[in-house]
């Protein structure tokens, strides 16, 4: 089954993060929500929670007494804590997380456990803190032409600067999900593609996002001098099919899902 959302403008709104990957993790929440079957009356834990894109969804569907969100960041901790004031958001790591054992119903990890150090060690860490029956969620973007937003700005930068070897993203291949969490010994594990699209109102707002520095892909734009700043763009619009109006980029997410053993 996919799980898809509409599309949406971000265009003028929220912060930095909100304006280029951030777009996007506010449309993948609901779906990612539904997939890990968040129902009220259930405890939630938000692994790597950001700047709260999906603490926000949760703490709509439980409240926000019944969410806890943790993040290593002290920045994206702030950012979150502003954001959502009544939810508990904690500083800390994904294979070390400040939780009790089995203390909740649901453990859910959005687009971070491809950046963590150790992803066996932070997906056995979710299973601790969930009861017996509950589930654990992870999901990151696909590893293809399938994320278009990744796709279109890693192959501009192969343009300007072809790799030596191809790109590959960890956990961005189907299977890849589920056999972590059924090494973390989670059972009746499950997967799906998720997918959601992202309206932009012409060129110049994606390409302000890059600029902006945020993630590995606005850090390179950043790194580039004048000259090669200039034919990236020239090759990310190539890339866009030249758009003179609004355009959108759809982007699919790998998402699995796991039982704690009764």
């Amino acid at each position: 089954m996919t799980y898809a959302a509409g599309a949406k403008d971000f265009t003028g709104t929220g912060d930095a993060y909100d304006r280029f990957m951030g777009r996007y993790s506010q449309l993948l929440a609901p779906a990612f929500a539904d997939f890990c079957q968040v129902e009220t009356g259930q405890r939630l834990l938000d692994v790597g929670c950001g700047p709260g894109a999906f603490t926000a969804v949760a703490a709509d569907l439980l409240g926000p007494a019944a969410v806890v969100a943790v993040d290593p960041s002290p920045t994206f901790v702030a950012a979150c804590r502003e954001r959502h004031p009544d939810v508990d958001v904690r500083e800390g790591a994904a294979e070390a997380l400040p939780v009790d054992d089995a203390s909740f119903d649901r453990a859910v990890a959005q687009l971070v456990i491809h950046f963590v150090t150790d992803p066996p060690r932070s997906a056995a860490e979710m299973r601790r803190a969930v009861r017996p029956g509950g589930l654990v969620g992870v999901c990151v973007w696909h590893g293809t032409e399938e994320m278009g937003l990744l796709h279109v700005v890693s192959q501009a930068r192969a343009a300007v600067e072809p790799p030596s070897e191809p790109e590959v993203r960890p956990f961005g291949q189907e299977g890849e999900l589920t056999a972590l969490l059924a090494g973390a010994g989670l059972v009746d594990v499950e997967d799906a593609p998720l997918s959601v699209t992202v309206r932009y109102s012409g060129f110049e707002v994606l390409w302000s996002s890059l600029l902006e520095g945020i993630g590995p892909a606005g850090a390179y734009v950043a790194s580039l001098g004048p000259d090669t700043r200039e034919r990236y763009r020239e090759a990310l619009y190539d890339l866009t099919g030249h758009p003179a109006g609004d355009f959108t980029l759809s982007a699919t997410a790998l998402a699995a899902r796991g039982r704690v053993p009764d």
